[in-house]
């Protein structure tokens, strides 16, 4: 009995530290939030709009039997969906890293 006592108290030590580190930080999560809601969006419309563009330019200069403007619209959405993993990945180990440097 005596062993999981201190584990239980540095379990309970440790989310109490995370609660309130997080209410010290609400305002910044949800500014923070919105940010990087933003920051994804943006990261999958621009090479998507910008594929599309492309491919309406060879449609138009170079027409032929495939369609540039869809196959370009799908590359572009592809390359922003990876740049959007990309950023939520990076985010996510940074969020991780100041966790176990404050639980350490």
């Amino acid at each position: 009995m005596k062993k999981s006592a201190p584990t239980l108290a540095r379990q309970v030590g440790t989310k109490a530290a995370r609660k309130l580190k997080a209410q010290r930080h609400s305002e910044r999560t949800i500014w923070f939030g919105l940010g990087m809601m933003g920051l994804i969006g943006w990261s999958v419309v621009v090479p998507t709009l910008l594929g599309a563009a492309l491919g309406i330019w060879l449609d138009r200069a170079y027409p032929g039997r495939q369609s540039w403007t869809l196959t370009l619209l799908f590359l572009g959405l592809i390359i922003g969906c990876v740049n959007a993993w990309h950023w939520v990945a990076k985010e996510g180990r940074e969020i991780r890293a100041e966790q176990e440097n404050h639980d350490a």
